[in-house]
Parts: structure tokens; C-alpha cells; sequence
């Protein structure tokens, strides 16, 4: 089915690594960090992985980092974009708080 002529394509569905899963199931993660892992992942959602700020390596150009928390202050999130899947998805495969 084609998207009605206007309408921006969806986003690109965000899943979680098990140690991701994980750390959103820590009942001690604080509830700063639960909600800017949770915003991360709308980000990664609707922008497709193209989050603005977010840096690719050179040797992995499907792996991303991006800021966690208000300009960067809680850590970084990694995740990897895996475009010619089917379907394609992408994956928040580690959160690095600080």
C-alpha cells in the first residue's frame, strides 16, 4: 500500500537489546534517566536513525551515538541502524550513563 501523496514515510520501529531491556527494568534507574532513554528511542523512531547531533562510525556506519539527557548530561546511547532488513528496524543496543 502507498503512502497518501504529502504524508512523511513512518518511522523506522526502535527495539531494545536485552541489556537495554535490562537497565529500563533496574528498579533503581532513576526516573530522569528511564525518561530520556524512552524520549531517546522516539527520536531514533522518527527520525529513522538520522537524530540530529548523533555521530556514525567509520568503521561501523550503521552504528550511531547520540546525547543522552539535555545536551549530553546523562551519558550516551548507541544504537545501529539495520536498513536492509526485512522489515527494517533499528536497535538501541547500549546506554552509557555517566
Amino acid at each position: 500500500m502507498s503512502e497518501p501523496s504529502g504524508e512523511e514515510p513512518q518511522g523506522l520501529p526502535c527495539l531494545l537489546s536485552q541489556e537495554v531491556t535490562d537497565l529500563l527494568m533496574d528498579r533503581t534507574l532513576p526516573g530522569d534517566v528511564f525518561g530520556a532513554i524512552v524520549a531517546a528511542t522516539v527520536v531514533i523512531n522518527e527520525t529513522r536513525g538520522q537524530v540530529p547531533g548523533s555521530t556514525a562510525s567509520a568503521k561501523w556506519p550503521k552504528q550511531r551515538r547520540m546525547p543522552l539527557g539535555a545536551n549530553g548530561s546523562l551519558g550516551i546511547a548507541e544504537y545501529v541502524i539495520v536498513a536492509d532488513a526485512d522489515p527494517p528496524h533499528i536497535v538501541l543496543t547500549r546506554i552509557q550513563l555517566y
